[in-house]
């Protein structure tokens, strides 16, 4: 039972604890692929910096060793996510179920950040693959300890279908926000260079941010007395029962099917934006950050239309039409030439996506959970937000596979500049078919019985 009544200001300090978890996972998707792998050029020296730290050849399945890693590391993590649910969800503890989770964990996981792009590069390539492997799961399931009950928070702060649309758009804002600062790290690293050296200032640039972050997760963590606002009922159901319930879930599974093929394309791009703009488009990295600011700022202009918009044509409607923006996104970069131009035009298109599909999933989320608990009187919304993590985690990890091993033959330094194009190309053509895919799917998600359903179960003194 909520015991103070919860306001915008209060959603928007938790907000910032997404910032940071956000920018710590921005620096590792965005930039660990690419300064150790590729092959550096005159225009972008940095490119694949590290790379010879650790072993590039296919080595398992037509996998490199970071594909390899990157994808064990994804499944691990989405392995954990139900297991620190479960966790969050049965938590008896004195300052709540999730907020003592995040405060605990945020300085271990800006730590091992850091330790990323610092430690796996020793004088052996073998101790330097063993501890990228290491160092990645610790990783993510540091990200999972701070994550999964942060997400629980999203359904329980999200007290009426205002606050759920409300927050899901704070949390938007706050995650592209930190997203578009770690493509700030070229930048950052190059203003360091002359005082570290090339490799130093990589280390210290990632160490700055990952501080930043830091501090933005502890925010809320300290801020928000749990206690104050929420009363939940602890869940007495194990871990893996209680994920198996959420699947049984006919409304959550909809949801799902579309949301793994999404975040595949999503994942799948995103990893190989850095390498688009340079070797497609021929553009510096330094300007990578440009790019993204762009994006983010025409994205964040949209997000009074999307908010506004929800309630009136349905979530389902926008986030339909955000996968076959993306999806078009997705087919331009595919056939772009060269030229800051291309970068500009990739960046005003895919804002529109990244507006709906920012904000209006872990909405829907939220609304599946709301309805289950109303039916079953038993609070898992820390679950369901789990199962949601542990089902694109893998779409995830399976997009890091095939980008890396799509991508192999272009980090070898004898492949020819058009073969090497042709390999990042299609990868964009992949994810465009996917995307597409995932759009059709999203049809099946049968928004109105369950917004009709959740007024139906509500007593008065809910409404």
């Amino acid at each position: 039972m909520q015991k103070k009544p919860i306001t915008n200001k209060l959603l928007w300090i938790f907000a910032i604890g997404q910032f940071g978890w956000s920018l710590l996972a921005g620096i590792v998707s965005n930039w660990m692929v690419y300064y150790y792998t590729g092959t550096p050029d005159a225009q972008n020296p940095n490119t694949g910096i590290f790379a010879d730290f650790i072993t590039q050849d296919h080595i398992f399945l037509k996998l490199t060793l970071f594909g390899l890693v990157l994808a064990v590391g994804r499944i691990f993590d989405a392995i954990s996510d139900p297991l620190i649910a479960g966790w969050s969800d049965r938590a008896k503890f004195k300052g709540g179920r999730r907020i003592p989770f995040m405060k605990a964990i945020a300085i271990p996981f800006a730590l091992i950040t850091i330790a990323l792009f610092a430690i796996p590069q020793t004088s052996s390539i073998g101790l330097n693959n063993t501890l990228v492997f290491i160092l990645m799961i610790v990783f993510y399931l540091f990200m999972t300890i701070f994550c999964t009950p942060y997400n629980a928070l999203i359904a329980e702060l999200g007290d009426t279908q205002e606050h759920r649309i409300n927050v899901s758009t704070y949390i938007s804002f706050t995650y592209i926000a930190g997203l578009s600062i770690s493509y700030m790290l070229p930048n950052v690293a190059g203003f360091l260079e002359g005082a570290v050296g090339q490799a130093g200032s990589i280390r210290l640039a990632v160490a700055i941010m990952s501080a930043i972050a830091c501090v933005a997760m502890l925010i809320p963590s300290f801020y928000i007395k749990e206690r104050d606002y929420l009363e939940a009922k602890p869940s007495d159901t194990p871990a893996f029962s209680s994920l198996l319930k959420t699947f049984q879930n006919g409304m959550f599974r909809r949801f799902v099917y579309s949301d793994v093929i999404y975040f595949f394309a999503l994942t799948l791009f995103q990893t190989g934006l850095a390498f688009y703009e340079t070797k497609l488009m021929k553009i510096e990295d330094s300007w990578t950050f440009v790019l993204t600011a762009t994006m983010t700022a025409l994205s964040v202009c949209q997000y009074p239309i999307v908010n506004k918009l929800a309630p009136k044509v349905g979530k389902k409607r926008l986030i339909i039409t955000g996968f076959f923006a993306y999806s078009v996104v997705f087919l331009i970069t595919f056939l772009c030439g060269e030229g800051l131009i291309w970068g500009f035009i990739v960046a005003v298109c895919a804002s529109v996506p990244m507006a709906i599909l920012g904000i209006l999933p872990q909405a829907c989320v939220a609304d599946v959970a709301e309805l289950s608990r109303l039916e079953t009187g038993e609070d898992r919304s820390g679950m369901f937000f789990a199962a949601r993590t542990f089902a694109f985690k893998m779409g995830q990890a399976i997009a890091l596979a095939v980008f890396t091993s799509m991508t192999a033959v272009a980090s070898l330094k004898d492949t020819p500049v058009e073969v090497a194009e042709k390999a990042y190309r299609l990868t964009a053509l992949v994810a465009f078919i996917t995307c597409m895919t995932g759009a059709c799917l999203f049809f099946l998600y049968k928004e109105k019985d369950i917004l009709a359903k959740i007024e139906e179960l509500k007593g008065p003194e809910e409404k």
